[in-house]
C-alpha cells in the first residue's frame, strides 16, 4: 500500500478521496488554487501545495504543476477524482515517466476509450451493441455528408470527453451549422480538443449505466447499474440504482456485456459503461475511464467502497469478490447545485449564508461547502451530493422528500427545488420517465417556471 498520494483536484471528489485514503492509513496531500486557499479538501489534507492562481488552466490543468507538487511532497501516488485531468493520456503519461501510479487506467486505454470512434470500434468487435454513429467530424462539411447518411435526429458529441459538455441535439438540417460551431466550442474550452462526432438520438431513451471494477489479474466485479436519465443540458441531476427500467433478465446481459468487454480491451481499475435503453434493447454509448460523480449510489447498493478499492486495485491488489456484487435495497443521488432552475440551470455563484445537511438513517451527504464560503464561478456549480438508501424505491423515494424537507441552503439558488418536484411527480413515482422528462415537464414545475 502506498504511504502518501497526492488528490488531483478539489471540491466535494478531493475531501471523498482523502477520507479514504485517510481510512487506508494513507497521508493524503491536496493541491489547490488560490480561490480555494481556504477549502475542505485543504484542511482535511496532511498537506497541501498551492499550484496556480483560480483558472483551471493555470492550476487544476496544469499538468507541470500537479506534477511538480507531486515531486516536492514525496508522494508514490496520485488520485485524479473526476473531471479536470481524470481522463486525460498525456497527464497519466506525465505521472508514470516521473515515477508515479496513476490511480486508473493506464495511458493506453485512456487514449483508446477517450477516443470515441476508437472505443466503439473495440466495443462493436467484442460484441457489444452501438448506437448508430459516425466516425469523427473533421469540418462541418464532414458533419452535413455523415449526418445525412445517418439519418435526423442525431446528437453532436464531443470526441474527447464526456459529462455533457460539447453535446447538442439537432433536430433537422437547418440547426446543424450552428450546433456544430456551438458544440466545437464548448468541446475546446472544456477539454482542450474541439473534435466531435455523431449519435443517432434515440428518442424516447433512457440512459443506464454500470459500474465495474477491475484488477491487473484479470478479475472484474460490476457492480449493477445506474438509472440517469434525470438529466438537463445533458448532465445528470438524479441518479438511482436499480433501474426501474430493467428486468433482471436485461441486468444480467448488460452486466454480462461490460464484463466481456473489460476482458477485451484490458480494462483496469474503477470505470462506468454507459448505455442508452429504448425499446427494450440497450447500445454502448462510452466509456468513462474514471470516477463518476453518482459512484456513491452504487457504493449505497453493493456496501463496496469504490474509492478504496482504487487505490487498492493501483497498488497491486487483486478484487476481494468477482463477478457481480450483491445488492442492497434502492438508492437515489440527487446533485445539489448552484444554478437557477428557473432560469435554464445558469450557474448562481456567491455567498453561501446558510448549509444545514439533513441527518438520519439512510442519509448521506458529500460536500465540501461550509456556511459563510463563498461559492466560486471559476469552477463546476456541484455543491454536495445527497444519497439516500433504504429496503426498497418506494421508502427510499420518502427518505429523499424528508432529507430533502430538512435540508436548508441560503444565499444562492440551488436545484433543490426542482429535484423536490422530480422527486415527487407522478412520472418518477411510477419509474416511467426518459431522458426527455425535464424537457417536457418545464411547463408544469413550478421551479421552472419564471417569476
Amino acid at each position: 500500500m502506498f504511504s502518501r498520494v497526492l488528490v488531483a483536484n478539489r471540491g466535494e471528489i478531493a475531501v471523498r478521496v482523502i477520507r479514504a485514503l485517510h481510512e487506508l492509513g494513507v497521508e493524503a496531500v491536496a493541491v489547490y488554487s488560490t480561490a480555494d486557499a481556504d477549502s475542505l479538501h485543504v484542511r482535511l489534507a496532511d498537506e497541501a501545495v498551492c499550484i496556480g492562481p483560480p483558472p483551471a488552466n493555470e492550476s487544476y490543468l496544469s499538468i507541470s504543476n500537479v506534477i511538480g507538487a507531486a515531486e516536492t511532497t514525496g508522494c508514490q501516488a496520485v488520485h485524479p477524482g473526476y473531471g479536470f485531468l481524470s481522463e486525460n493520456p498525456n497527464f497519466v503519461e506525465a505521472c508514470e515517466e516521473t515515477g508515479f501510479v496513476f490511480i486508473g487506467p493506464s495511458a493506453d486505454l485512456m487514449r483508446r476509450m477517450g477516443d470515441k470512434s476508437e472505443a466503439k470500434r473495440e466495443l462493436q468487435a467484442a460484441g457489444v451493441p452501438l448506437v448508430p454513429g459516425t466516425d469523427a467530424l473533421g469540418s462541418l462539411a464532414d458533419a452535413e455528408r455523415s449526418v445525412k447518411e445517418l439519418g435526423y435526429p442525431i446528437l453532436l458529441k464531443a470526441a474527447a470527453g464526456g459529462g455533457g459538455k460539447g453535446m447538442r441535439f439537432v433536430s433537422e438540417p437547418s440547426e446543424l451549422k450552428g450546433a456544430f460551431q456551438a458544440a466545437k466550442g464548448e468541446a475546446e474550452a472544456a477539454f482542450g480538443d474541439g473534435g466531435l462526432y455523431a449519435e443517432r438520438a434515440l428518442v424516447p431513451t433512457r440512459h443506464i449505466e454500470v459500474q465495474v471494477l477491475c484488477d491487473s489479474f484479470g478479475g472484474v466485479l460490476t457492480l449493477g447499474e445506474r438509472e440517469c436519465s434525470i438529466q438537463r443540458r445533458h448532465q445528470k441531476l438524479i441518479e438511482e440504482s436499480p433501474s426501474p427500467a430493467l428486468t433482471p433478465e436485461l441486468r444480467e446481459q448488460m452486466e454480462q456485456a461490460t464484463e466481456h468487454a473489460c476482458g477485451v480491451i484490458g480494462y483496469t481499475n474503477a470505470g462506468t459503461f454507459e448505455f442508452l435503453l429504448s425499446e427494450g434493447e440497450f447500445y454502448f454509448m462510452e466509456l468513462n475511464a474514471r470516477l463518476q460523480v453518482e459512484h456513491p449510489v452504487s457504493e449505497l447498493v453493493t456496501d463496496i467502497d469504490i474509492v478504496r478499492e482504487q487505490i487498492r486495485i493501483a497498488a497491486g491488489e487483486p478484487l476481494e469478490l468477482t463477478g457481480r456484487a450483491p445488492r442492497l435495497g434502492h438508492a437515489i443521488e440527487m446533485r445539489l447545485n448552484a444554478e437557477d432552475p428557473s432560469r435554464g440551470f445558469v450557474p448562481t455563484p456567491g455567498r453561501l449564508e446558510r448549509f444545514r445537511p439533513p441527518l438520519g438513517p439512510g442519509v448521506r451527504i458529500d460536500t465540501f461547502v461550509e456556511e459563510g464560503m463563498e461559492i466560486q464561478p471559476f469552477y463546476d456549480s456541484l455543491l454536495a451530493k445527497l444519497i439516500v438508501q433504504d429496503s426498497d424505491r418506494p421508502a427510499t423515494i420518502e427518505r429523499a422528500l424528508r432529507a430533502l424537507g430538512e435540508l436548508r441552503i441560503e444565499g444562492v439558488p440551488t436545484t433543490v427545488p426542482v429535484i423536490r418536484e422530480i422527486i415527487d411527480s407522478a412520472e418518477f413515482r411510477s419509474g416511467e420517465y426518459s431522458t426527455s422528462f425535464i424537457a417536457e415537464a418545464a411547463g408544469r414545475l413550478p421551479a421552472l417556471l419564471r417569476e
